[in-house]
């Protein structure tokens, strides 16, 4: 913790630490639901007890600290404010959100990490400190910088942070070589997919996987229906018909189609009526729409965490493109064997010097099955 000015008597580091942790998971609640917005956590603390919490709330706004400190009122006053990401100083939608940290009379503010944002940058942290609050900065920040990963992403390089998630046999097949897939992995490995649905803010597949599976994409648990992500297809010759689960439900969960600039207009037109959200992204040599452009377009649209469940050929290319930050491999106790369809198709590399490699984050058993997950290594 780099400490920006001294309080005369400050908390131990564990209390730090521990109202930080439930900051933290405040700033959780808010995955999937709050782009292009970042989730953010607030505690209020006096005198050792928690006297008012806040997140984000649903859509960006209100911002975590207005939040909580609208619920801790009169006795923000003289207090501590725990936030996992530094308060705003620029006008928005709302109001800065150091101005409401002020006028409440916090006297101490706990920060996690920076904010990246070219807005915010510091300038949140120095007004504080320019109205005498005492900040700290940098408690529990590797937990904070991992929880919005992908909006710092968005910040930095204009793209979301983006997860593969692929559910295969032992053997690294997603499907019977006839095309059966349902189900490879059981029932709390599935009822687990559905939950990594609801905190992401869209779901990403191919036209095959959508030709194929005609799925919904749809968070099923119960009482969850309401975190079903964006639905994104990438889409180069707008194979997807007007048919499909995605299109009928269209106008009630957003679904945008990534497809080529010279692609069939008056296809172009019917997804559009029906209430899909075409956009056209750059290609390579090749014709194939190239994962660089689709990340960016993400980015563009403000998504700041995307879930891969595509086929094969979709994890190939993102993968060759370096662009998978994390993997969430879920495996069966089953066998398919060499005639199955394997989870990433080929990727065609030189040297095993050019491998793709993660670092394993976590391992857990899901019924019979096994969820691994990763991150890149950098």
């Amino acid at each position: 913790m780099s400490t920006l000015a001294i309080a005369d008597t400050p908390p131990s580091d564990d209390d730090d630490r521990r109202h930080m942790q439930a900051a933290l998971g405040l700033a959780r609640r808010g995955l999937g639901r709050v782009w292009p917005n970042p989730a953010v956590g607030a505690v209020v603390v006096r005198d050792g007890m928690v006297v008012g919490r806040g997140w984000t709330q649903p859509g960006g706004r209100p911002h975590a600290e207005t939040e909580a400190l609208g619920r801790a009122g009169g006795a923000a006053a003289g207090a501590s404010l725990y936030v996992t990401l530094e308060p705003c100083n620029h006008v928005g939608r709302t109001p800065p959100c150091t101005e409401a940290v002020i006028a409440a009379g916090i006297r101490r503010t706990v920060v996690a990490v920076r904010d990246p944002d070219p807005r915010v940058g510091g300038g949140g942290l120095a007004r504080l400190q320019e109205a005498g609050i005492i900040v700290d900065l940098g408690v529990c920040e590797p937990e904070a910088a991992a929880v919005n990963a992908g909006f710092f992403l968005c910040c930095t390089a204009g793209r979301p942070l983006i997860t593969l998630k692929t559910a295969t046999s032992l053997d690294g097949r997603i499907a019977m070589a006839g095309g059966e897939s349902r189900w490879i992995t059981g029932e709390a490995a599935r009822a687990h997919a559905h939950r990594m649905r609801a905190d992401h803010d869209a779901v990403l597949i191919g036209s095959g996987t959508a030709l194929a599976d005609d799925p919904d994409l749809g968070c099923r648990l119960p009482g969850m229906g309401d975190r079903s992500p964006v639905r994104i297809v990438a889409d180069g010759r707008l194979r997807l018909p007007v048919t499909a689960r995605l299109v009928a439900t269209a106008r009630d969960i957003p679904t945008h189609v990534l497809t080529r600039a010279d692609a069939d207009p008056g296809k172009r037109d019917a997804l559009k009526q029906r209430g899909v959200r075409v956009i056209p992204v750059e290609t390579d040599a090749d014709g194939h729409l190239r994962p660089g452009a689709i990340a960016g377009a993400l980015g563009w649209l403000g998504l700041t965490r995307v879930l891969i469940e595509g086929g094969g050929r979709l994890a190939a290319a993102f993968l060759a493109a370096g662009l998978v930050d994390r993997l969430a491999w879920f495996r069966s106790s089953g066998v398919l064997g060499g005639d199955g369809v394997a989870a990433v198709a080929a990727l065609g590399l030189p040297t095993l010097a050019a491998t793709p490699r993660f670092v394993r984050t976590g391992i857990r058993g899901l019924g019979d099955d096994m969820l691994e997950t990763f991150e890149r290594s950098r």
